[in-house]
């Protein structure tokens, strides 16, 4: 069976309007619509930049206690979070898992290593 939702845990956690911590959300894989949409939103073509905003919203599921993921709510998250959802974006949709590849130092094997403890510093 095909896995479409990953958990994550975010590295800073994002910080909502009444001081609340945030950490730990599901991401689901994202569809042709997904990264097609967000192009024809007036703050992309303004801003290239914004895309990635209106993606994570999109495909971010669900967000600690947080009802609802909007743009609104991607643009709060710290930077250093910013970075570990793009690269999980990155992981999920083109290797079809949360796991890092890696190679071993001293034989040169490649495998993949399940990652527990996603975005914990």
């Amino acid at each position: 069976m095909l896995q479409t939702e990953f958990a994550f845990s975010l590295p800073r956690g994002y910080v909502d309007s009444d001081g609340n911590l945030h950490r730990d959300g599901v991401m689901r894989l994202a569809t042709a619509l997904d990264e097609i949409a967000p192009t024809k939103d007036p703050r992309v073509q303004s801003n290239p930049n914004y895309l990635v905003i209106i993606l994570l919203s999109r495909v971010i599921t669900r967000l600690g206690s947080v009802e609802q993921i909007n743009p609104k709510i991607v643009e709060g998250i710290f930077a250093t979070d910013m970075a570990f959802l793009q690269d999980f974006y990155r992981r999920i949709n083109e290797d079809g898992t949360g796991n890092i590849k890696t190679v071993c130092p001293k034989c040169g094997h490649e495998y993949e290593v399940e990652d527990n403890n996603l975005g914990e510093v």
